[in-house]
């Protein structure tokens, strides 16, 4: 008898990180071998344990899904990587790709389906959700530059000018360049508006 494919799972609710860990671990081939509620705790994890797929929330707190996915991509290269999210936002799908991950499902799939997801992804398949696949298409790339997407991501709390400047190690003017350049490629009015676009959209 084979042994079962070693899983990580990683999501900052408890609740479902439990009931993911439930659903799966009824399945005999496959064992949770450890759980996070971060990105840096879910690549701690991975360096220890090198599992053999790491199912990855998109939003976490300290560093998100996707992050977490480039930085295991580098260090655990065996571990396959299943980004598992609530948000059906189209932009995630291409962003996490794009980072390393060999497959993106949606939280509400059926056990089966979600454990079926993991033993393809397992084998070298790339497993993504046919609405989020199509969505993605639809909605194509970002149009921000990486710059505008982190100036936009740093003002996500309305925070001035002048204290985004200091977080970003960057000029006044240089960041009302790129805010002004993000709000008319996200065809926004504002740039709490911007944000609110490129967020829905899963650009950030």
């Amino acid at each position: 008898m084979t042994d079962p494919l070693r899983l990580l799972l990683a999501d900052d609710q408890a609740l479902v990180r439990g009931a993911l860990a439930a659903l799966l671990s009824l399945e005999p081939d496959l064992e949770v071998v450890a759980e996070a509620a971060t990105g840096q705790e879910a690549i701690a994890a991975v360096r220890r344990l090198h599992p053999d797929v790491a199912l990855l929330d998109v939003e976490m707190p300290d560093m998100d899904g996707i992050a977490a996915a480039a930085d295991i991509r580098q260090t655990s290269p065996g571990t396959r990587i299943l980004m598992v999210t609530t948000f059906s936002r189209p932009g995630y799908v291409r962003r996490a790709l794009e980072a390393g991950a060999d497959g993106f499902v949606v939280k509400d799939a059926p056990a089966r389906q979600l454990a079926d997801a993991v033993r393809r992804v397992h084998t070298g398949l790339r497993v993504i959700d046919p609405e989020l696949a199509v969505e993605s298409m639809i909605a194509g790339r970002s149009p921000l530059t990486e710059r505008e997407a982190d100036v936009l991501r740093a003002a996500r709390d309305g925070a001035p000018v002048a204290t985004l400047a200091h977080r970003l190690y960057l000029s006044e003017g240089t960041i009302r360049n790129r805010l002004s350049s993000a709000i008319g490629k996200t065809g926004a009015s504002n740039r709490a508006e911007a944000v609110r676009i490129a967020l829905a959209q899963g650009w950030l």
